[in-house]
């Protein structure tokens, strides 16, 4: 069986989420939204790039087990997976427990935390707001890696 991606993502770009959360049209929206979703991820199985992904990496790369750990972490978000730069990165920055950062180092954790939770986070000079909104959320991740 085969499952059109186009179709599904033209379907989800359609879909407008209406305003107010609490409303049975939002409800019904929701429950659209997250049936489309999870079709995403048995067009993967369809189309063959489970199976090469497995071939490459393979037979357990670990993304399943990854995945839950990570979706048991942050319930309502959804996020996606650091990248081999992005982990190497965090693993410098996490090791070496520094009590400052230069504006830098702030910006590209500030880049990662948009890429992995589709955030909109931006650089403020309030370091209690980077560390609870982008420090720690990041640690998290970093360590469920581990």
């Amino acid at each position: 069986m085969w499952i059109s991606l186009t179709k599904i993502t033209t379907k989800l770009n359609n879909m407008k989420e209406p305003k107010d959360k609490r409303t049975k049209a939002y409800k019904e929206w929701k429950k659209k939204f997250d049936a489309e979703n999870e079709n995403k991820s048995e067009g993967t199985e369809a189309t063959g790039i489970k199976k090469a992904v497995k071939f490459l990496a393979g037979e357990d790369c670990g993304c399943d087990e990854r995945k839950d750990k990570l979706n048991k972490l942050f319930k309502y978000n959804k996020m996606e997976c650091l990248t081999e730069v992005e982990y190497l990165f965090l693993d410098d920055l996490f090791k070496s427990k520094k009590k400052t950062l230069p504006a830098a180092i702030v910006s590209r954790c500030i880049n990662i935390y948009n890429r992995v939770f589709n955030g909109k986070q931006r650089g403020t000079s309030c370091s209690s707001c980077f560390v609870n909104n982008v420090y720690k959320p990041l640690k998290k991740i970093y360590e469920a890696y581990k």
